[in-house]
């Protein structure tokens, strides 16, 4: 697998970047106006596979196998998702597929994690940068 190269970003471009590839994924146009929820950005049910894949010690190289886990809700800045077992990781590439058969990756960093009563766990964590996903370079060499 590739090393991947990223600077570090502006945080407004980061943020554009990131609201721009959700809105695609989404295919919707941004929210507009006031919502009930105490949550700053709106979530969208988001009930599609996710590929998660642990980065090295650096925080940004894809270092091992990626991990499926069910989608559960996506919003401008953040990514909430179910999986079958605990993850050890803080920050991972997150994996969407596109309407086009590619792969749309965020580097995420996991914020949080409960049990549930039916034994998968449910997480979720912040949208912190557009990557290239390493799934990519697998769909390319298939």
């Amino acid at each position: 697998m590739s090393t991947l190269m990223m600077q570090a970003p502006d945080a407004a471009t980061t943020d554009d970047e990131i609201r721009s590839q959700v809105y695609g994924l989404l295919g919707i146009q941004p929210c507009q106006g006031q919502s009930n929820e105490r949550r700053t950005d709106h979530r969208y049910p988001y009930p599609k596979l996710v590929h998660l894949t642990p980065v090295g010690a650096d925080g940004h190289t894809p270092e091992g196998e990626p991990v499926v886990a069910a989608g559960k809700h996506l919003s401008e800045r953040g990514l909430g998702f179910f999986h079958q077992s605990p993850l050890p990781y803080r920050r991972m590439i997150v994996s969407l597929e596109t309407d086009d058969d590619g792969w749309a990756g965020f580097l995420i960093d996991l914020t949080w994690c409960r049990f549930t009563k039916h034994g998968w766990y449910e997480s979720g964590g912040r949208l912190m940068q557009v990557v290239d996903s390493p799934l990519s370079a697998v769909s390319l060499a298939s």
